[in-house]
């Protein structure tokens, strides 16, 4: 009998996506195939400890979606950089607690989906799932991002890029003059609509840089894209899959609350309507963004469609939610792929991926 692939699965985190990503990861522990797969779970503090949940995955308030929190913080650990055999230890003794051949990040923004842990796991020769150190890194970084898709002719929105030691070289007067004065301001680093504002003058807009700032040395101010959020799920390394194009009706916008908060907060239209051609263009441009972005493994790409029918790549998602309300599950779903089923090929992808990386050759033949 095939020993089961131990699945570590880490979630929680630093970042400010700490309660979505714990509700993400035990919806896919619920789902994983137990026949295949063997989860060990790694709960991180917001402080950054790394705590082995030994039994199950114990939450305190794991149906309030504001208040859960992790429970069993009693086994401090680290992951080994042994890079032939991998175990997590506690974090003051040599002896191993279990060992590990994938790694499975839940940990959605900062800590977690920017490269960090992705560089961890390269360094350790551990597979991962989802894209790797740059894809990771540059689908987090807004700025970085539109640049690269600017680059290679894909529709982004106009915008500017104002760093925090900069502010006083941006006039709102001038903003407002080229982007119009219906703006969005949001920290470049950070996702799920955190630290996002959307304003209409100059003292909203200074309140906006102000709280943007909060969070991120680097904030991106764009103009309000008039048109529909629609939303494509990316599957796969090479040829990658693209599920149907589900859309957003937000009652205002799209924010943090509306996304994973408020169950009504946001109507989710799977399929959109759109015509056959609009579905083919729409999934080959996010077949393009995925490819330009050097994503792998996963993504979820959001656009917005004008009514002239242009399509604006709003941002990427490397690592999407897996909470009930989550479009990249839900959008495999009505496109024939179960949960379960979902789960099973992404931790298959990251093997993959990962064996055509080691079957390189990392040093030049003498």
């Amino acid at each position: 009998m095939n020993r089961k692939t131990k699945v570590a699965i880490l979630f929680g985190g630093r970042s400010s996506e700490h309660e979505v990503s714990l509700r993400s990861a035990k919806n896919i522990v619920d789902v994983m195939d137990k026949d295949l797969f063997e989860p060990v779970l790694i709960g991180i503090d917001k402080a950054g400890k790394w705590y082995h949940q030994a039994e199950s995955m114990k939450l305190v308030n794991a149906t309030d979606a504001k208040l859960v929190a992790l429970q069993d913080t009693s086994t401090e650990v680290i992951i080994s950089q042994n890079t032939d055999s991998h175990y997590i230890t506690p974090s003051f003794e040599n002896s191993p607690i279990t060992k590990i051949d994938v790694i499975f990040p839940v940990l959605h923004g900062m800590f977690g989906e920017d490269g960090a842990v992705q560089g961890l796991a390269k360094l350790a020769n551990l597979p991962c799932v989802g894209p790797g150190i740059l894809g990771s890194a540059v689908g987090m970084d807004k700025d970085i991002m539109k640049r690269i898709l600017r680059d290679a002719k894909i529709g982004v929105a106009p915008g500017v890029t104002i760093r925090r030691h900069q502010r006083d070289r941006f006039n709102y007067q001038d903003i407002e003059q080229e982007l119009g004065n219906e703006l969005f301001i949001k920290p470049v680093n950070l996702g799920s609509s955190v630290g996002i504002s959307f304003t209409t003058n100059e003292e909203e807009f200074e309140a906006g840089l102000d709280k943007a700032f909060e969070f991120d040395v680097k904030v991106l101010v764009e103009s309000k894209v008039i048109g529909r959020e629609l939303e494509c799920a990316v599957l796969g390394n090479e040829n990658p899959l693209t599920s149907i194009p589900g859309e957003v009706i937000p009652k205002s916008w799209y924010s943090y609350e509306s996304k994973y908060l408020d169950e009504s907060g946001a109507k989710l239209e799977i399929p959109a309507k759109l015509t056959e051609e609009e579905v083919k263009r729409i999934q080959k441009i996010s077949v393009e963004t995925y490819e330009v972005l050097e994503c792998c493994g996963m993504t979820r790409v959001d656009m917005f469609m004008t009514e002239s029918g242009d399509l604006i790549i709003n941002e990427v998602n490397t690592l999407p939610g897996f909470t009930s309300i989550s479009m990249y599950p839900t959008l495999w779903e009505h496109s024939g792929i179960s949960k379960k089923e979902l789960v099973t090929k992404l931790i298959n992808f990251a093997i993959e991926k990962h064996e055509q990386t080691n079957a390189l050759k990392f040093t030049a033949e003498m």
